[in-house]
């Protein structure tokens, strides 16, 4: 296949990782990097041995550049992957795919006028962790699923982000931050929501910064911090998730627990590409650890991008795919608009099931 060139917008810390990474699949090649500013973007491109450090629009304007690597802020993701697209460049944007339904929407309907892809984060459901635990789902080792839950709970970011404000704004908060990994990994072991319904609430109104160079800085809260959510999956099985920055102690809750009709399964860590699989079939006493079935268990950012360019060249469907990611998005936004109207929430998107990985 056809060497695909990569180009990644946003050269901040999360931009390592995927520099690191993208290197080594033999169907990418990273032609260029960008920031908007353009001396950032050019010590990334020394420290990692990019030919080419542009200013957003002259990344945008390099006919030779394949796809989009979108790594900036949530609120800059509509519009740089928009202007991808137009450019004529397939994207892979970080999570979430944007800030609203409607930004959403609008990127995905500007891939579809271009005849183009859009990928997005979270792709650690690709990861050896979960894949695991999706064969042994599909394999029946724990009979009809039922039941899933998951629980995302902690103290906050203010004790520990050099800059945690953002996280207590509009866009921000425990759901927009964690869940989409959460329930990236939902669907892909159990697929697609029905509906959703929650209560989602600020326990605390104002967060005194801890962490440096910030500390004693006050953070007027204005989203949800802890969201307790319940989902109806269309196969039939019902979910739990609560997400939290409320938590002041620790908690001995799982990550991802399911449930089914011969069996009980622990995930691993969603946000996370390995971990410990445990089982324990009806009738007996003990977990069973299960070993993994598959091997890409360390830090795997840019396995997505990867799995996006052999679809292209294959013209198959990618798994980390855009209506995946809005599908995620329309969910946590109903979440928070169930709570406000009291009432379920019914999605009015769906997707597939993304395809396993191969073992292999």
């Amino acid at each position: 296949m056809r060497t695909m060139k990569v180009g990644l917008i946003g050269c901040g810390t999360i931009s390592k990782i995927y520099f690191t990474n993208l290197k080594s699949y033999p169907e990418l090649e990273v032609a260029a990097c960008a920031d908007l500013d353009v001396g950032r973007a050019r010590e990334r491109a020394e420290e990692f041995g990019v030919p080419k450090a542009y200013g957003v629009d002259e990344l945008l304007a390099d006919p030779d550049i394949d796809i989009v690597v979108n790594l900036t802020i949530p609120q800059a993701h509509a519009a740089v992957c928009i202007a991808a697209l137009e450019a004529g460049k397939h994207v892979y944007v970080e999570k979430p795919l944007a800030v609203t339904r409607e930004e959403g929407l609008a990127i995905l309907a500007k891939a579809k006028e271009k005849g183009l892809r859009v990928a997005g984060a979270p792709e650690t459901f690709l990861g050896g962790g979960i894949q695991t635990c999706r064969k042994l789902i599909d394999d029946g080792a724990i009979g009809t699923p039922v039941s899933v839950t998951g629980f995302m709970i902690g103290g906050g970011h203010e004790s520990w982000h050099p800059d945690p404000a953002f996280y207590y704004k509009v866009g921000g908060g425990p759901m927009f931050d964690m869940g989409p990994y959460y329930l990236t990994a939902f669907v892909n072991l159990l697929g697609p929501i029905r509906r959703v319904t929650g209560s989602a609430v600020i326990s605390y109104p104002e967060r005194t910064i801890t962490s440096k160079p910030k500390a004693g800085e006050k953070i007027k809260v204005e989203t949800p911090t802890h969201i307790a959510g319940v989902l109806d999956f269309a196969s039939g099985a019902v979910g739990t998730l609560i997400t939290s920055f409320d938590a002041k102690g620790r908690t001995s809750l799982p990550n991802i627990e399911i449930h089914g009709s011969e069996g009980t399964m622990l995930v691993p860590d969603p946000n996370t590409f390995g971990g410990v699989v445990k089982l324990r079939r009806a009738g007996e006493e003990e977990w069973q650890e299960i070993p993994l079935t598959h091997g890409n268990t360390g830090n795997s950012r840019g396995i997505g991008v990867a799995d996006l360019a052999r679809a292209v060249a294959s013209g198959g469907a990618h798994r980390a795919n855009g209506e995946l990611a809005y599908h995620v998005l329309e969910a946590m936004h109903g979440f928070h608009d169930a709570s406000r109207d009291g009432k379920h929430y019914l999605m009015q998107s769906t997707c597939e099931r993304p395809e396993p990985l191969p073992a292999e």
